[in-house]
């Protein structure tokens, strides 16, 4: 996380790092493998270009349960409404680009 670059920031960069950094963890440490990967090597790859509202979206997305979110970015059962949103888009189509987490 070098640069801390992204429109619409409503903190400093100096009160941004932590928060990208617990994020960045909590992406990490999903507590299945899968997610790690999905999550987490999206968050490694596009945190520091993220912006104040793609922030609370993916924190959002952390808040939902592993086996729903590993069905909903596979395919396997359809989003709900309340969870799809530009960001969670953006995670697959990610994906889709960067090759083998996108096939997990």
């Amino acid at each position: 996380m070098s640069e801390m670059s992204g429109s619409s920031n409503d903190t400093s960069p100096t009160e941004r790092e932590p928060r990208l950094k617990k994020i960045l963890f909590r992406c990490w440490h999903r507590g299945m493998k899968e997610m790690d990967l999905l999550l987490g090597g999206f968050a490694e790859a596009e945190i520091d270009r993220l912006t104040e509202e793609e922030l609370r979206e993916l924190e959002h997305l952390l808040t939902a349960n592993d086996q729903d979110l590993y069905a909903w970015m596979t395919g396997r059962k359809p989003l709900p409404q309340e969870w799809d949103g530009p960001l969670y888009r953006r995670i697959i189509a990610y994906h889709k680009i960067a090759g083998p987490a996108g096939n997990v």
